[in-house]
């Protein structure tokens, strides 16, 4: 997905922060959990540990913020930028959608830094952290994706990440991970279920993407091109959970699911695309029909 190189993205509110050293604590919602096991899978490197539910540690503050990130033309040539410069139009599309909406803080990492649920690194991938209602990503994360799990990693791809966890902040405001709350693995399991609502609402936002503009009216982002929504599906199917347990040569059990698979990653992404927000309500569809 292209930015309008006029548009005006200096007034996000991203902030660049890096260098904290903290464990990985409980209560990470997004794709951190699937990156750690893909790294163990494939590198032979037992990090499991970090997946433990342990009280992490405090969260790190302050920040800078996103450097040269003023213009469309900015967020086209930059990772961190075009995180920071979407998240203005993730927040306008929410702000529209949901009454009472509050921004999360969006942390773009540099190595690793502290939160309330642990670590961020591109070790631990972006996740989104509900005591802290801040999303974590290491722009280094899409390297990783690139090079190791098959998709290209593109800029649509890379904005649909972020719409993902931008998703479990509105699932946190909203109260479903309260009224859904973690009742461990399988393919019915409330984990899957809340991870496939966040791909439908990234999918209802790249919808509506392109109608999001500045404060001089400007639209933000171009209308994607069927070939940047291919990339953001090839994205959304790299890390279902079968593709994920192929890659490491094992059979696909849908007992051990936590995310969803990746033919129902990539139709819960294009539920919302076609439907909207009112068409990723996962929580009320009967298990086998997810």
């Amino acid at each position: 997905m292209t930015f309008n190189d006029n548009a005006r993205v200096g007034g996000n509110s991203a902030k660049r922060r890096g260098g904290a050293v903290a464990a990985v604590g409980g209560g990470a919602v997004g794709l951190g959990a699937v990156v750690v096991l893909l790294i163990s899978m494939f590198t032979g490197t037992d990090l499991t540990g970090l997946l433990g539910s342990g009280g992490g540690a405090a969260p790190g503050s302050g920040g800078e913020q996103v450097a040269s990130c003023e213009t469309g033309r900015d967020a086209n040539s930059d990772d961190a930028c075009r995180l920071a410069a979407a998240s203005l139009d993730i927040d306008q599309f929410w702000a529209e959608r949901l009454d009472g909406y509050r921004k999360p803080q969006l942390v773009i990492v540099d190595q690793q830094t502290g939160s309330s649920c642990g670590t961020a690194s591109n070790a631990t991938g972006p996740f989104y952290c509900p005591p802290d209602e801040t999303v974590f990503v290491d722009p280094t994360f899409f390297s990783i994706l690139r090079a190791q799990y098959d998709t290209t990693a593109g800029p649509l791809a890379q904005l649909y990440v972020l719409a993902h966890e931008y998703g479990h902040h509105v699932q946190n405001l909203t109260g479903v991970m309260e009224q859904y709350p973690n009742n461990g693995t399988g393919a019915d399991s409330n984990g899957v279920r809340t991870e496939l609502q966040a791909d439908c609402f990234a999918g209802a936002w790249v919808a509506a993407a392109s109608e999001q503009v500045d404060e001089n009216g400007t639209p933000y982002l171009q209308p994607p091109t069927e070939q940047q929504i291919l990339d953001a599906l090839s994205a959304a199917s790299a890390v279902g959970d079968d593709h994920i347990q192929a890659e490491a040569g094992q059979i696909s059990n849908p007992d051990s699911f936590t995310h969803g698979s990746s033919a129902q990653r990539t139709r819960w992404f294009d539920e919302g695309r076609q439907g909207g927000v009112n068409a990723c309500d996962t929580f009320s569809v009967p298990g086998g029909s997810l």
